[in-house]
């Protein structure tokens, strides 16, 4: 019989502690405290994302219940919902994202050779932002509009492993656009956006930084052919050009000459133009990175479903952005150990066992190859087109 940790302690094991106590000090985070450090609100937080708890109310009551095992989960003091909503309400949320963005090289690094249908020497970003509605009574710093609120995550994702790279939480209003201006461009490699990033300023400061872009046009862009390349329209490419931007604004702000590539789903049938800085990969290849943003539609209905971050433990902008944050770590902690441990199942299956394994004593490889995941509810049963 298994006589070693539990298997909620087993994932938290994945957890640098040298790093998180770094974020506390550096934030203060734990200046007066007493009891229920950092680390407990942490502990009871990341068990209620494993465990898919519903409010504070669920959490204590759980944890109650297990209060003989509070010590071996890392928790040192009792667990109470009015400690817990007063520490998501004032200690600084930014403790848990300087904890999540020290994770995420870990996990690129771990996810380096994973395929995600093209075999690119380049890494590809996906850019996309997702809007998690909220109660206008309950949430009104987050007004989007007369009748709701509404924050939004902008995200940039490696289509490597599906590793969220940057994440921005904003109110509902933000356009997307804005956020390019607080995205450090890295120089080779491929940002895929939907058509609302397009902004010729800011793609022009991409190509500035020698990073590349696949963007979809709008139908209403000014701009004059200077070469047609010959295509294969068999594959589904209409026409490669080379153009230059005619508009009054858009040729000042994007001086340079531009891709277009007009495509048609052989499926469908419906068309889309898209715009890149890139003109040595095949017109195929860009039309196929476009293709491969639907990763990110995935993602964001995944962490929706899997992870707590439709609603919400606290009301105040620190809890809800501190809720998220600790989401966000609770599934690089698992993508980390899904690769350390050689664990086979997907990241949909493990969260389902460890919702309910939490308090066991065994080994989680052990536990999860119980598990049947030959039918997983895996990305073909979700996928999403390229003129979605």
């Amino acid at each position: 019989m298994f006589a070693g940790k539990l298997v909620f302690s087993q994932v938290i094991d994945h957890l640098p502690l040298q790093t998180f106590r770094q974020c506390v000090k550096r934030y203060q985070g734990n200046h007066k405290v007493k009891e229920f450090t950092c680390l407990d609100q942490f502990l009871c937080m990341a068990f209620a994302q494993l465990t898919y708890r519903e409010s504070l109310r669920d959490i204590e009551a759980c944890l109650r219940a297990q209060s003989n095992k509070l010590y071996h989960m890392g928790i040192r003091s009792q667990v109470a919902r009015n400690t817990l909503s007063n520490a998501n309400r004032v200690r600084d949320w930014r403790i848990y994202a300087d904890l999540a963005h020290s994770l995420i090289p870990v996990a690129r690094k771990l996810y380096l050779d994973e395929d995600f249908g093209l075999e690119l020497d380049q890494t590809v970003y996906a850019l996309d932002a997702t809007t998690i509605d909220l109660c206008l009574s309950l949430f009104p710093w987050a007004e989007f509009k007369q009748t709701k609120s509404a924050i939004k995550l902008h995200t940039l994702l490696d289509l490597r492993g599906s590793i969220p790279t940057f994440i921005h939480i904003t109110e509902g209003k933000v356009h997307e656009v804005n956020i390019l201006d607080d995205l450090l461009p890295e120089a080779g490699a491929i940002y895929v956006m939907d058509r609302g990033y397009l902004d010729f300023y800011r793609l022009h400061d991409l190509t500035e930084a020698s990073a590349f872009f696949v963007i979809r046009a709008k139908s209403n862009l000014a701009c004059r052919r200077l070469y047609s390349a010959s295509v294969e329209r068999d594959s589904g490419i209409l026409c490669d050009q080379t153009i230059v931007l005619t508009g009054r604004n858009s040729a000042r702000f994007y001086p340079d000459k531009l891709r277009r590539i007009k495509v048609r789903d052989l499926e469908t049938g419906k068309t889309i133009v898209l715009l890149s800085n890139n003109f040595k990969l095949p017109a195929t290849t860009i039309a196929q990175l476009y293709r491969c943003r639907w990763q990110i539609e995935l993602f964001f209905r995944w962490i929706k479903q899997n992870l707590r971050i439709k609603a919400f433990y606290g009301t105040n902008v620190n809890a809800v952005k501190t809720q998220i944050w600790i989401a966000v770590t609770v599934y690089l902690l698992v993508a980390i150990m899904k690769k350390r441990l050689q664990i086979e199942a997907s990241l949909y299956t493990i969260l389902q066992v460890l919702s309910v394994s939490s308090f066991e004593r065994i080994e989680i490889n052990q536990l999860l190859a119980k598990s049947n995941h030959r039918n997983e509810p895996d990305e073909v049963d979700n996928q999403l087109f390229l003129f979605s």
